[in-house]
């Protein structure tokens, strides 16, 4: 196989990663926010099963939560998993990711001074007019450069799709290697990922820049 033949089917291979890097992305930032606010529920049992959640999730391993997903609806209800590699993936990667922004978003919240509440309530603010229209303003300018390091790190995890077989970029770079006997795939692979990451914390950058409001 060519050096051009390499760098054309591992670019199909890249696509497959951003397709999971954007969806994922997509699912987990909000349904971080919302895990945020459910660990500040003011029921004991809500904030103990999102603290239960955060903890099982942060404490094992992406790749094994991966693997449980693809193969648990087989092996706990004998389902047919043909057509659920895609699906568990972006399951798993949601799943994971969202507990990650959810510790992220709650630093982020509990970092405004109970102050601002005070006086949002004091000008007539409801409770959503107040979180809305002034805490996360300033929650989202704080919390950036900690969601930068993890959207980077989204972008090497999508080499995990490789312990489900999906064809994303490092999967080629093995198969490729294995059969030429040659470790340029993986140096190929190596370069779309810088390229990846800092394309994404180009764009990061410039938003957090964006925020800059008082320079």
């Amino acid at each position: 196989m060519t050096l051009d033949t390499m760098i054309i089917t591992m670019s199909a291979g890249m696509l497959e990663a951003m397709k999971i890097f954007g969806l994922t992305l997509i699912g987990s930032l909000p349904f971080g926010m919302v895990i945020a606010l459910l660990k500040k529920s003011r029921f004991a049992i809500v904030r103990g099963i999102i603290s239960a959640y955060i903890s099982i999730i942060r404490g094992t391993p992406l790749m094994l939560q991966l693997l449980a997903w693809y193969f648990g609806p087989y092996y706990l209800f004998g389902l047919n998993i043909g057509n659920w590699r895609f699906p568990a993936l972006i399951v798993g990667f949601i799943v994971n990711y969202s507990a990650y922004f959810a510790e992220i978003y709650r630093g982020g919240i509990e970092s405004i001074p109970v102050g601002q509440y005070e006086a949002a309530e004091v000008l007539g603010y409801t409770p959503t007019q107040t979180f809305m229209r002034i805490i996360l303003p300033q929650v989202i300018k704080r919390i950036m450069p900690s969601v930068t390091n993890e959207v980077i790190t989204l972008v090497k995890d999508t080499s995990l799709a490789f312990s489900l077989a999906y064809a994303e970029v490092f999967s080629l770079a093995k198969q490729i290697s294995a059969s030429q006997a040659s470790f340029t795939p993986f140096v190929i692979a190596g370069v779309f990922y810088f390229v990846a990451n800092y394309l994404v914390e180009f764009i990061m950058n410039r938003i957090e820049k964006s925020m800059d409001y008082y320079k």
